[in-house]
């Protein structure tokens, strides 16, 4: 018979479902929330109110893409943390309610997890054992995964995470929230070597992103003069703007430059450290189209084997979820419905 999973992602501001059969996505719908947009960032309040109000038409559209009913459905996944704790209480309590109300068992799922099974879903498949470099607004990591659901964090942030630091740029120089991927649009027309920054010398595999934010923002306060990175040091709002608008292409290529290396060089040595060459990248940040082209010229200089999940399986979606889901139900590792969402959960299996 059959195995379908009916999964939920409801972490930060997206309202997702999927519906996957015996591991093959039949759907995956996501609602995106506008609202923030004038805000410039993520509301948790708001967020949680439209979680409420998409939940039931995403689920419903997800089953009839899927041309599948309640009835055919074996299991309900949700993501159970790290996220919004508000918006992961209305996918938390959905699930349980279609849980209980259907009689079939409840699969709670770590987001981050979730982004590394997404390299999964379709073919080509990485072999175990594989390195996922996961990169996200709230996450940047080296994941060593020896199965679908046995993975080992060998290397993270300290501080902040890589899409933070887009994030934190795009603010910096004006641009609309979402910022990160206008980085990336603009960084495609701009010279990567007009502007150095200075990669963090972190001992280890891991990383941190908070002095390179230090060191944008001083370097825009003093528009772009070299080797001035005193806050005292600033020029005129005027002048610092002026110094964007004429320079907006070559700040996004440069900035986006620094953070793809700073990323690479560490997965560079962790695949030399543990002599594996089966490379994977997973989360939103991976859709960033600089990150992408220079893992796989990386991946010819270094003779890896490199997989790349699709856009619409980057960014935050249920199909991660359901596919994460199906490994679990294998091996019956169901939660009951005294289970709570968490903001932050450690993880690595």
């Amino acid at each position: 018979m059959p195995i379908n999973i009916l999964a939920i992602e409801s972490s930060c501001d997206e309202t997702s479902a999927s519906v996957c059969c015996d591991g093959k996505i039949l759907s995956n719908v996501i609602a995106t929330q506008k609202v923030h947009e004038q805000y410039g960032g993520v509301v948790p309040e708001l967020a949680s109110r439209a979680h409420m109000q998409n939940i039931i038409p995403v689920v419903d559209v997800a089953l009839k893409n899927a041309n599948c009913s309640l009835e055919d459905i074996d299991a309900i996944g949700f993501t159970q943390s790290p996220g919004l704790i508000g918006a992961l209480l209305v996918g938390t309590q959905f699930a349980k309610s279609m849980s209980l109300a259907l009689n079939k068992p409840l699969i709670q799922v770590h987001h981050m997890q979730a982004h590394v099974v997404a390299n999964l879903i379709e073919e080509p498949r990485p072999s175990f054992p594989f390195l996922c470099l996961t990169v996200s607004g709230g996450h940047t990591q080296i994941v060593l995964v020896e199965s679908p659901l046995k993975m080992k964090v060998i290397g993270q942030t300290i501080d902040d995470a890589a899409g933070e630091a887009f994030d934190k740029t795009a603010k910096l120089i004006g641009l609309p929230y979402p910022g990160g991927p206008l980085v990336d649009k603009y960084a495609k027309e701009g010279n990567p070597n007009a502007y150095k920054f200075t990669e963090p010398q972190i001992p280890g595999l891991d990383f941190s992103f908070s002095g390179l934010k230090t060191s944008i923002l001083y370097f825009l306060n003093n528009a772009g003069v070299s080797n001035v990175y005193k806050e005292e040091y600033k020029v005129s709002p005027e002048q610092r703007q002026q110094f964007i608008d004429e320079n907006l292409a070559d700040i996004c290529a440069s900035v986006q430059s620094r953070i793809v290396s700073i990323l690479l060089n560490k997965l560079k040595k962790a695949a030399k450290e543990t002599g594996i060459n089966q490379i994977c990248i997973a989360g939103g940040v991976s859709a960033n189209s600089g990150l992408r082209t220079s893992i796989q010229k990386m991946g010819v200089e270094q003779r890896w084997d490199v997989y790349i999940p699709k856009f619409e399986y980057c960014t935050d979606n249920a199909a991660m979820i359901a596919i994460t889901a199906y490994y679990k139900y294998l091996t019956e590792d169901f939660s009951d419905l005294t289970i709570t969402p968490s903001a932050r959960a450690e993880w690595g299996l």
